[in-house]
């Protein structure tokens, strides 16, 4: 976590620029093609604290966004939408709770936004068919007719996002 690294958001890579500032609260900004950190501790730890905290932060808003035009989609759900809740994974990029909430992985907001949308529809498929059947599939493939490339390249990708 020094200055130079690269760092994923929304599919892209961004610069890591590192502001030691004694005097200033610390803060992380995504200003013209860099992840702006400004902190009065410089260590390595408290800089991954703070770009952790700002990941999980977008993640929220992402998440919900991207899940408010997704439902347009999904009738069984436009009534009542699923909460959403966010949780650190490390084999996984979703899941549906038996209560019907969706946990997504706040790693998947550094993917590319057709991927958060294809964990997103899978979870919102998880709703109506509670397994990986074949009804599942149609299902996820009536309403995401590419989720099997779009799935293959977050499955490529899913090294460097859950390890970053």
């Amino acid at each position: 976590y020094i200055s130079g690294e690269s760092h994923f958001y929304l599919g892209r890579r961004y610069m890591l620029k590192v502001n030691h500032a004694p005097r200033l609260a610390a803060e992380v900004k995504l200003l013209r093609g860099c992840l702006k950190v400004s902190t009065p501790n410089k260590s390595p730890d408290a800089i991954k604290e703070l770009l952790w905290e700002w990941y999980k932060a977008h993640a929220k808003t992402t998440f919900r966004r991207r899940l408010d035009l997704l439902i347009e989609q999904v009738p069984w759900v436009r009534e009542s939408p699923p909460k959403v809740r966010l949780l650190t994974m490390k084999r996984q990029w979703g899941s549906c709770s038996p209560k019907g909430d969706i946990i997504l992985n706040s790693h998947l907001v550094k993917a590319p936004c057709d991927c958060i949308d294809y964990v997103i529809m899978h979870e919102l498929c998880h709703l109506r068919e509670h397994n990986h059947s074949q009804n599942f599939y149609r299902l996820l493939g009536l309403l995401m007719p590419e989720w099997q490339s779009v799935k293959a390249k977050l499955d490529n990708m899913s090294e460097i996002l859950l390890n970053q």
